[in-house]
């Protein structure tokens, strides 16, 4: 069976996380989506692990389900460095154990723990409890694998299972790195509220014979992923260096040159299309027979919202995004799938901006400094562009 999976989510005991980030909430919305298997997110917090056992039914090997949707259980914390790690884990029983071996002062507070061990002690340990480990979106310049080290060996001593790209990168960017080429690439939402536009707005597809957690561990371990979906990295908000209080955009020498302060005063991030310039081993992606194909998308409300000129939460777009996902019976089928004509009979605005979006027309100005990028679509009639 092909299964569409979005590993890292939060749940509602990370910090900035909606408090509607609970299992009730999130799996109707998932299966909206089109998501067959969630990750549950912040697997050492006691109270969510609570709720996760109350709210959930215990299926196949390290699953669990809620009203048809499949949660497996992950978490991502912090190591000495300030680097973030998404784990991939066996059980319940097994974060619980693996809780108590972990050195940590906020591990019962927050979802997201800040853990006092090394990359390559964490990864000792999740491996020695047959869990899964790669750095979380590994490029962006905060708490990222490639903020602190220039390879991945710097902070693990060895090859992790997998990397996370991140909503800045995509694997046109990572492929240019040649330690990578082995490496299986995720992508995932990094979810902090349960709505389509955040939760799945990045997935990975995969090819397995039941839903399990060795199911999906012999996919990622045997590089057997079959596609990536995300983010134009442009779109990303550290996709180029600007500041993160003006978002004026620099050239990163002129950055660099500044001491990394803007004239109005604010900081200077470096972004990640020019820290993966730094450590890049080619100019263009050399892709690895292994690797799936990356393609681009974005939440349906969104283009419905850019479309109309409207809110993504207004009743107005969810109306219009209830009807095509009822339609056609999810937001990634409406998205990918859907016949343009008929989609174009529920509303022909935004017809357009998907068959725009489907052939790569869209007109992107690139985020950076803490901003996501914009899109801008054609100036194209209805009639002209359905000819």
């Amino acid at each position: 069976m092909i299964i569409n999976a979005d590993l890292h989510i939060h749940s509602c005991f990370s910090q900035a996380t909606s408090q509607k980030m609970t299992i009730k909430n999130i799996a109707p919305q998932a299966k909206l989506k089109g998501l067959d298997l969630v990750g549950t997110g912040d697997g050492f917090h006691p109270k969510w692990l609570k709720i996760i056992i109350e709210s959930t039914k215990a299926t196949e090997d390290g699953i669990y389900s809620h009203e048809d949707c499949n949660f497996i259980i992950t978490s991502e914390v912090e190591d000495l460095r300030r680097v973030h790690h998404l784990l991939i884990l066996p059980s319940i029983e097994t974060a619980m154990e693996l809780k108590e071996k972990l050195p940590s002062s906020n591990i019962n507070k927050e979802g997201r723990p800040k853990v006092r061990m090394r990359g390559s002690e964490i990864m000792d340990l999740v491996h020695e409890y047959d869990g899964l480990i790669g750095p979380s979106h590994a490029f962006t310049p905060w708490t990222s694998l490639y903020k602190s080290y220039d390879s991945y060996n710097d902070c693990y001593g060895k090859a992790p299972d997998f990397l996370e790209l991140g909503l800045s990168a995509d694997t046109d960017m990572a492929d240019r790195i040649k330690e990578l080429q082995n490496i299986p690439f995720l992508t995932n939402s990094d979810a902090h509220s349960p709505w389509p536009h955040r939760l799945g707005r990045e997935f990975n597809q995969f090819k397995v014979d039941e839903i399990s957690f060795s199911a999906i561990k012999k996919s990622i371990k045997g590089k057997n992923i079959l596609a990536n979906y995300g983010f134009d990295p442009r779109l990303g908000k550290y996709h180029l260096t600007a500041c993160t209080r003006c978002y004026r955009v620099y050239e990163p020498e002129e950055a660099i040159k500044l001491g990394m302060k803007c004239s109005c005063g604010g900081t200077i991030k470096k972004g990640v299309d020019y820290r993966i310039h730094e450590i890049a081993t080619w100019k263009k992606p050399h892709h690895p027979s292994h690797r799936p194909p990356y393609i681009h998308i974005m939440p349906l409300a969104e283009i419905i919202s850019m479309k109309h000129g409207k809110g993504v939460t207004t009743r107005y777009v969810q109306r219009i995004w209830g009807k095509l996902v009822k339609e056609f019976g999810n937001e990634i089928r409406t998205l990918l799938d859907a016949p343009l004509d008929k989609i174009r009979e529920v509303d022909g605005e935004t017809a357009l901006a998907i068959k725009a979006f489907r052939n790569g027309s869209l007109i992107i100005i690139p985020g950076g400094g803490g901003r996501y990028g914009e899109i801008r679509f054609p100036e194209n009639t209805l009639d002209a562009y359905f000819k």
